[in-house]
């Protein structure tokens, strides 16, 4: 779910962030550039934990910018199919339920939740079993599902 990489990047530098602050700058302007990211092969970049290499900056013709290759490292978050994640649930309709597990939003269809379980509207709109149990997460699989109230025990 979460991996620790290294990764590449050409970062393009101002002429007016020169100087002696030039490694900074470009640290500062990397974070802002790919933290909260997100590409499919890597997954989210939740974080950049450190600089490994800045290669030697290319002068842009006619326009005085500097492209810096930087080698960092990452903390990325990229969960895989099957995966269970701890999730909260953000909106439940009678289509299904949405839930957040950090950057990532998480739709579960009807179609995949148990036939024993109930959409019940009102001013909470939940899905309940039979016995009234109330239910979280991902939910047709072993060791998944049902949960006891916490108000009833």
């Amino acid at each position: 779910m979460f991996f620790h990489i290294v990764l590449e990047r050409n970062m393009q530098l101002h002429p007016r962030y020169f100087g002696r602050n030039l490694r900074d700058n470009l640290v500062s302007k990397l974070m802002k550039d790919v933290e909260g990211t997100c590409s499919g092969r890597h997954g989210f970049v939740v974080a950049v934990t450190g600089i490994e290499n800045v290669g030697k900056g290319l002068i842009r013709d006619g326009t005085g910018f500097v492209t810096f290759p930087v080698k960092y490292q990452c903390v990325v978050f990229r969960p895989f199919k099957g995966e269970i994640l701890e999730a909260v649930v953000s909106m439940v309709n009678k289509m299904g339920f949405f839930a957040e597990a950090g950057p990532v939003q998480i739709f579960v269809s009807n179609h995949l939740i148990p036939d024993d379980m109930e959409f019940q509207s009102g001013d909470i709109p939940n899905y309940t079993t039979s016995d009234g149990s109330f239910c979280i997460g991902t939910i047709k699989d072993d060791f998944l599902g049902v949960i006891n109230d916490p108000t009833t025990v």
